[in-house]
C-alpha cells in the first residue's frame, strides 16, 4: 500500500496524522467523484434563448476592427461538444474588473487550448466589448473567446446579474441538441448557501488548492489586478 514519503525525523504523532490525512483525502476523491457522477447524470436541461453577443477578431491587436455578432448556438464548434462560459463580473456596477474573476481567467487562458480538446469555451461579460478586450489585452489573454452581453439578459437570465445591474460570477454549461436546440445544462455560483457565499467555484481554479497545502491555508487573501 502506498505511503506518503519517509523523511528522518518524523515523529509517530506525524506519522499517524498524516496517515489519517492521506485516507481523509481518499475519502474526499471519491465523494468529489460521486457528485461529479451526479451532475453528469443530469437529465436534459431546459432550452434558452440563442442570446446575442459581440464578438471582437482574435487578434487582440486589431484596434478598432468591427465587432461582429454571434449566438450562443454559433459558439458549439460541433453539434456533440459542450459550452462552458465564464460569466466575468466587470461591467455596469462593476466598473473596475473583478480581481478574482481576471485570476481564474488567467488560468483559463493557460488551459484553454486542452479544454478545447474535449469542449467549447468563452468568457462573457457586460462590460462594452473595446472595454473587455483591452483588459484582456492587459492580462494577455491571447487564447480565449471573449463576448460582451451588454445589450442581452444573458447574464440577468442565468443569475450573475441582478436588475440593478450588481455583477456576479458563475459559470454555465450548455448543450446543444442535434436540431439546434441549445439547452441549460449546469450553472454554478460562488454562493452556495446563506452561509456560503464565496466557495462555490473554488474548484476551477488550482490557486485555492495549492494555499491548502500550507502551514496557514488560503486566509483571508483576495487576488488583485497590480501584479
Amino acid at each position: 500500500m502506498l505511503r506518503h514519503t519517509r523523511l528522518p525525523g518524523e515523529s509517530a504523532d506525524y506519522l499517524a496524522a498524516r496517515e489519517e490525512l492521506r485516507l481523509a483525502e481518499i475519502e474526499l476523491m471519491r465523494h468529489r467523484e460521486q457528485v461529479a457522477a451526479r451532475r453528469r447524470a443530469l437529465p436534459p436541461g431546459p432550452p434558452v434563448d440563442d442570446y446575442v453577443f459581440l464578438e471582437g477578431p482574435a487578434d487582440l491587436d486589431a484596434g478598432d476592427a468591427p465587432a461582429r455578432e454571434v449566438t450562443l448556438s454559433e459558439l458549439f464548434t460541433a453539434p456533440d461538444r459542450p459550452l462552458i462560459i465564464y460569466h466575468f463580473m466587470y461591467g455596469k456596477l462593476q466598473k473596475e474588473a473583478c480581481p478574482m474573476c481576471t485570476m481564474w481567467i488567467d488560468g483559463y487562458n493557460g488551459v484553454a487550448r486542452h479544454i478545447a480538446q474535449n469542449a467549447d469555451l468563452a468568457i462573457a461579460a457586460a462590460a462594452d466589448l473595446p472595454t473587455l478586450r483591452a483588459h484582456a489585452r492587459n492580462r494577455g489573454w491571447t487564447g480565449l473567446r471573449l463576448l460582451s452581453c451588454d445589450d442581452s439578459t444573458f447574464k440577468y437570465d442565468l443569475g450573475s446579474e441582478d436588475e440593478n445591474g450588481e455583477q456576479d460570477s458563475t459559470v454555465s454549461v450548455f448543450t446543444r441538441d442535434g436540431d439546434g436546440t441549445v439547452r441549460h445544462f449546469y450553472s454554478m455560483h460562488p454562493r452556495m448557501a446563506e452561509d456560503i457565499d464565496q466557495r462555490g467555484i473554488d474548484l476551477l481554479t488550482p490557486v485555492w488548492h495549492l494555499l491548502d497545502l500550507t502551514p496557514d491555508g488560503r486566509g483571508e487573501w483576495f487576488a488583485g489586478l497590480d501584479y
